[in-house]
């Protein structure tokens, strides 16, 4: 096997070519940090990500936030998918727009929860994952809500 200059890492004397598990894990930490500011930036709150991929499931990042009423989750959601849309990727599935208290995104290695409070702390959905490990989001806060 031959790999090209830049495009395989080295592993415990093996070459790995094409994209490596950091590399792809690196590339959804900017997408998870997108996600957050997006929200964060139209208002949402609670934002926490978790990984996942230890556990075995369908994903390998769940990233959970909060809106204050439908019409924000709407508004969030929309955003997140304006967002993805522009990283190149489209959601696999999209759930729950229409009653739009809990807004599932499924983007495969990344499903976003989008709840109202409520439904966050009635199904409290950390407790699903509490094995998995918290990601340090990376969040700028805008210079308006700094200051003021």
């Amino acid at each position: 096997m031959i790999c090209l200059p830049d495009h395989g890492v080295t592993t415990d004397s093996k070459v790995i070519c094409g994209v490596s598990n950091v590399s792809k894990s690196l590339k959804v930490i900017e997408k998870l940090n997108k996600i957050a500011q997006v929200i964060y930036d139209k208002k949402g709150f609670n934002i926490l990500a978790l990984d996942v991929s230890t556990i075995g499931g369908m994903s390998d990042y769940v990233l959970l936030a909060e809106g204050n009423i439908d019409r924000h989750l709407k508004a969030l959601s929309q955003m997140v998918q304006n967002q993805m849309s522009f990283l190149g990727e489209k959601p696999l599935h999209v759930e729950g727009e229409r009653a739009a208290d809990w807004i599932v995104l499924d983007y495969g290695d990344i499903i976003v929860h989008l709840l109202v409070p409520e439904l966050r702390e009635r199904y409290s959905l950390e407790a699903l994952w509490k094995a998995g490990q918290i990601v340090d989001l990376t969040i700028e806060a805008d210079q308006m809500t700094a200051s003021g």
